[in-house]
């Protein structure tokens, strides 16, 4: 049975971005030097590289544009790693995969600017910073293990004092924080289309409403069909992630799916903004059991948290607890808050969650495993995917090949678990430093 995501067009995104571009449904057999399958930032930034080298591509997608994770996400463009540190990720990928994953990804935001500048792409796009709280004294030695480690790879970061953080913040809550200036924001459907734009530009073609059905191999060739057509290309590349359905044997059980949710309140007066990120960054309130938001074009708080009990199921009460979030990280915030639009998304969660590259034939791969970093990773991974199509060793890529995996059962409920840990281990923690704790913690 095909999975059902949840509803696209409730999203902020969706009302407020501009027109996708013209596209419609493949019919009939094409030709390209290489099919994509996926209209998400990985998909269209492979297509955007391959097509501005002369390369004939051709991106297949089941809805629209930007229908996943690429059109949902809550628009934080922060270039560093959610699920481990550096020295984490350097154990777990090993040399030399680590340190060209590193550069690819402290760097995403230049890549994310450049392409916005060049294609003049509507989406947004503001590049204030982002922040991550300490909410108890001892956090402060975690952040300046980031500040150190981000800055010996070219970031440009800084750890910010108790009246710092305040000013930056308008937050008293906090005890520090570390600030990470390269930082940025974005409308994510707006950007998204804003690429296809650009794709189509550039020469490549979209077909929207194709889903793929499946790829066999013919006369030398791979050919992928669609319910109405078909695509003959030399290589394939699926960028589905988290919103795969069929199109290749067992992909869509390489993943779990985690769902997360975002809101966003009416636009707020300029005294609320005046109390309340008054330079406009991001920020995350630095618990494991996160609490992120940022203001749109439209002064709009954008936040996001994970489901958990009733946060997240009973749409009162999560309303209630983004507001009272809000209020205690901001005393000063007189003004009522309305969450206008309150909306779900999904992710491809792994027992390794960082991004993976799949060889799954001759000429055929598949990339999942951005979840929780998506915009800069899927600006970044169409280098990685293109360098695949024109022919680059696999030894010189900068993500390592790797058969095709089945996720474990216990990932269904290992996330969760995972995050109720942190929300206890933060608790605690902040006891024992006589740290107060926020609302329905």
């Amino acid at each position: 049975m095909p999975r059902k995501f949840s509803e696209f067009k409730d999203t902020l995104w969706y009302a407020t971005a501009p027109q996708a571009p013209d596209t419609a449904p493949l019919q009939g057999e094409v030709k390209a030097d290489v099919c994509i399958v996926g209209a998400g930032y990985s998909g269209l930034t492979t297509a955007l590289e391959l097509a501005r080298q002369g390369v004939s591509v051709v991106l297949l997608e089941r809805e629209e544009i930007g229908f996943g994770g690429s059109g949902r996400n809550a628009g934080h463009c922060t270039p560093t790693f959610t699920h481990y540190s550096l020295p984490e990720l350097r154990k777990v990928l090993g040399a030399p995969w680590a340190e060209r994953l590193i550069q690819r990804q402290t760097r995403a935001n230049d890549k994310v600017g450049a392409m916005i500048a060049r294609y003049d792409i509507d989406c947004e796009w503001e590049q204030n910073g982002y922040v991550q709280g300490a909410l108890f004294p001892s956090h402060l030695k975690t952040l300046q293990g980031h500040m150190a480690a981000y800055n010996a790879v070219g970031a440009r970061t800084r750890m910010l004092d108790r009246d710092e953080v305040r000013a930056v913040t308008g937050s008293s809550r906090f005890y520090g924080g570390w600030f990470h200036e390269e930082a940025g924001g974005l409308n994510a459907l707006a950007y998204s289309r804003g690429l296809g734009r650009a794709v189509i530009a550039e020469g490549g073609r979209i077909f929207t409403g194709s889903g793929v059905t499946g790829c066999t191999r013919e006369n030398r060739a791979w050919v992928v069909r669609t319910p109405q057509g078909s695509v003959r290309a030399e290589k394939v590349i699926y960028t589905t992630g988290a919103y795969t359905v069929a199109g290749w044997p067992k992909l869509d059980q390489s993943f779990r799916i985690m769902r997360v949710f975002v809101a966003a309140t009416q636009p707020l007066s300029q005294a609320s903004q005046a109390v309340v990120l008054p330079r406009r960054t991001t920020i995350q309130d630095g618990r494991g059991d996160i609490y992120v938001y940022k203001y749109n074009r439209e002064n709009r708080i954008v936040a996001s948290m994970f489901p958990m009990g009733a946060r997240g199921q009973d749409p009162a009460f999560t309303r209630q607890v983004l507001s009272d979030r809000l209020r205690w990280l901001h005393p000063d915030l007189r003004e009522d808050l309305r969450w206008e639009f309150f909306w779900y998304g999904e992710l491809d969660m792994q027992r390794r969650t960082v991004p993976r590259l799949y060889g799954l034939a001759p000429g055929v791969v598949a990339m999942t495993g951005l979840s929780g970093r998506g915009v800069p990773t899927g600006s970044m991974i169409g280098g990685i995917l293109s360098d695949w199509a024109m022919g680059v060793a696999e030894k010189d890529l900068d993500l390592k090949l790797e058969p095709l995996s089945r996720q474990p059962l216990y990932m269904s409920i290992a996330p969760q678990m995972a995050l109720r840990g942190y929300r206890l281990r933060d608790n605690l923690r902040a006891r024992r430093q006589g740290a107060p704790l926020p609302p329905h913690a």
